[in-house]
């Protein structure tokens, strides 16, 4: 089981370091930017800054790739983000931090697209599936970690920028020291998002409004925690209840949309979504049960994007996935963008409240959308039904088919 991982135990290391250092700056900054007096609305676009980055970093990085190898790119990428981390503690400025985090969005992108290609290269038909596991539990365990590095700045504002600098410096030390072959970066015929949409309109508007879910959250929950009493380590483990929660459900909602109707898995989970986002905004004081409910949340919003994913590719050729899988990223990017906007609104208009009631209603239009979509569309045909698989929500790499050796 574990035979498969050795040889990508680096890239494994690499992501867990870079996402314990970087994976809570974004709680960090929506706090810093509330202590400060910042309204909800400024918070909002310094967030979606990030997901502007890391939409457009998507894009221009592979060509980067191409030219100067992965080693390279990716000490110049995490070279440049630790650089960004340290500016932090320069200058107290909105506008300042959102140009770092459309740079930080940026060169995350690069570090993803490196690393998810060094491992599509690496894995084999049989490999896919464990190391694609290995990267998701990297990946998320290094950013639930990191997250109760926010308690170190009680005294010393500066430490926490300080201590992600750190780890993003050392990320890059099992990678230029690999013995793992560079793969090439192959050319990935994009797929328009009209031919996605006719193709699977459930797939394309669930990862919109999952973007949209998610993006607010990252944006504004670490504000909605603290607006109800708790301090910096009730806000690290409410974060991490949510990530644990996304990890802990792929699976199981995953094989159950193997066995029925995809499509009555999405809109199940969207209804969770809905429920439990309902519950969060009639919450006045703190308990337990915040805890419980935001893993639940976690749990349902985290597995919507495989699980539209998986949808969109029971309609599409094996040839066509590849490409399709880009648009869908960026469709989810597009959402990412849009939803600390429309949620930071929602507080600016109602209060704490707002965060929860602007997810509530993203999930309950997405599932009037899917339900129509069960009601009017036709089911995918089995023989076209793909397995599911875990995914995170970050580059189209790990659809890129293997190449074919020289």
């Amino acid at each position: 089981m574990f035979a498969p991982l050795v040889s990508v135990r680096t890239l494994l290391l690499a992501i867990f370091v870079i996402m314990a250092g970087s994976g809570f700056l974004s709680t960090l900054i929506a706090i810093r930017l509330e202590t400060a007096g910042s309204k909800a609305i400024t918070i909002g676009l310094v967030a979606a800054a990030y997901f502007a980055g890391l939409t457009v970093g998507s894009v221009r990085v592979p060509a980067i790739i191409a030219r100067v190898g992965h080693i390279r790119s990716f000490a110049a990428f995490v070279s440049i983000f630790s650089a960004s981390g340290l500016s932090y503690s320069i200058q107290m400025s909105a506008p300042f931090w959102g140009i770092l985090r459309f740079v930080d969005g940026f060169m995350m992108a690069g570090v993803f697209v490196c690393l998810e290609s060094w491992l599509n290269r690496q894995a084999t038909a049989k490999t896919r599936s464990a190391i694609l596991a290995a990267y998701m539990i990297a990946l998320y365990g290094g950013q639930a970690i990191g997250q109760f590095l926010l308690t170190l700045g009680s005294e010393r504002p500066s430490m926490p920028f300080v201590i992600a600098a750190i780890l993003l410096s050392l990320s890059v030390v099992p990678v230029v020291l690999t013995k793992i072959d560079q793969p090439r970066i192959e050319y990935v015929e994009p797929f328009s998002v009209r031919r996605l949409y006719s193709a699977s309109p459930l797939g394309v508007v669930g990862v919109l409004v999952t973007g949209a879910i998610l993006g607010a959250f990252y944006a504004l929950g670490a504000i909605y925690i603290q607006r109800l009493g708790m301090g910096l380590a009730g806000v690290a483990l409410f974060t991490s209840c949510v990530i644990g929660g996304g990890v802990a459900l792929q699976w199981p909602l995953g094989l159950l949309s193997d066995r029925i109707d995809r499509r009555s898995v999405i809109v199940g989970c969207l209804l969770m979504v809905l429920a439990v986002s309902a519950a969060l905004v009639l919450f006045a004081q703190p308990d337990a049960r915040l805890f419980l409910l935001g893993a639940l949340f976690g749990g349902f919003a985290f597995a919507l994007y495989p699980l539209c994913v998986a949808h969109a590719n029971d309609y599409l050729t094996e040839e066509q996935r590849v490409g399709a899988s880009s648009g869908l990223v960026l469709a989810y990017s597009a959402g990412a963008v849009a939803g600390p906007l429309i949620g930071s609104a929602g507080m600016q208009l109602i209060g704490i409240q707002g965060l929860f009631a602007t997810v509530a209603l993203f999930a309950m239009l997405g599932a009037i959308f899917g339900s129509w979509r069960v009601i009017v569309g036709r089911a995918a045909r089995v023989a076209n039904r793909q397995t599911f698989q875990p995914l995170t929500r970050t580059t189209p790499m790990m659809a890129v088919p293997e190449p074919e050796e020289d």
